[in-house]
């Protein structure tokens, strides 16, 4: 079993920064692929981003894009979400997923999740 902790959420200004982090125990996690997805109220989860352990990333088609930015260090198990210039439509628990395949493509059903973490922007 994988158990993912994320971290770093909190309420910040439009405009602002916010660095997730996501840490991964009970196995090494650096073969998987490492997910980010988020959730608003009252919609559905949606994609954010990937890595592969190649370092292969992968964005989501939308206004993320250019803002965000995935890592991860294997040598701390753990993958990171940067988020810069921050919007008030960018609040949602963002989560946390692991993979054991080698994804290529937008995938939803990771078998690892984390519990989340709440971002909030104000405006």
């Amino acid at each position: 079993q994988v158990q993912l902790v994320e971290s770093g959420g909190g309420l910040v200004q439009a405009g602002s920064s916010l660095r997730l982090s996501c840490a991964a125990s009970g196995r090494t996690v650096t073969r998987y692929t490492m997910g980010w997805f988020r959730q608003a109220p009252g919609k559905e989860r949606e994609f954010v981003a990937h890595i592969t352990w190649t370092g292969n990333r992968l964005y989501s088609a939308n206004s993320m894009a250019g803002r965000f930015t995935i890592s991860r260090d294997n040598a701390k198990n753990t993958v990171y979400l940067q988020m810069d210039s921050l919007k008030p439509e960018d609040t949602a628990v963002y989560y946390c997923a692991a993979d054991p395949r080698t994804l290529t493509q937008y995938n939803m059903n990771y078998p690892y999740w984390g519990q989340g973490t709440q971002v909030t922007v104000s405006s």
